[in-house]
């Protein structure tokens, strides 16, 4: 694909996710947030297939925007809140100041990618790049320590949730 083509392409994608994102932060109705969060999931697969990492695209869509995305549906309709029970939309100081922190960061970025500019990848195979052996690998050679500290943390929490909801019962 051309470079500008690829912009145009990422463009398509980047907008709808900046607004399908800011429809999870601003929807008062958990079930809007929750399908926006599934169509921010979808575009972000977009620009992960437009980097040439397609597993990892693959993998949004199946993990993120299936199984877990489902999982947080059948939460949300559980609960069966109403419009009454959502209360009065109020501005928190916290809100104000996460929103100040959000902005502060994002011009941190941009700051950092302007002073550093664009660096070259490392030294990449093309024909490599992306597919599941490659990725295996790189993760067990590179990264098996914080994949491992992840499984450990994990395996904590799963443990954890059982003990409080046994205390319960």
């Amino acid at each position: 694909m051309t470079d500008k083509a690829e912009v145009v392409v990422f463009w398509v994608f980047a907008i709808p996710l900046i607004m399908s994102a800011l429809g999870v932060i601003i929807a008062r109705n958990p079930v809007y947030a929750a399908m926006s969060l599934v169509a921010a999931f979808f575009c972000m697969a977009g620009v992960y297939v437009l980097l040439t990492a397609h597993l990892i695209a693959f993998l949004q869509i199946l993990v993120y925007a299936g199984a877990i995305m489902v999982l947080f549906l059948f939460v949300i309709m559980l609960l069966s809140l109403s419009d009454e029970d959502l209360g009065v939309p109020r501005m928190r100081a916290m809100q104000v100041i996460g929103a100040l922190g959000a902005v502060g960061v994002v011009a941190l970025v941009v700051r950092a990618v302007a002073q550093a500019g664009v660096q070259p990848m490392r030294s990449v195979n093309p024909e490599t790049f992306g597919t599941v052996k490659e990725v295996g690998r790189i993760l067990f050679r590179d990264y098996l320590l914080p994949f491992e500290a992840t499984s450990v943390l994990l395996l904590v929490a799963i443990v954890g949730a059982v003990i409080v909801a046994k205390q319960k019962v």
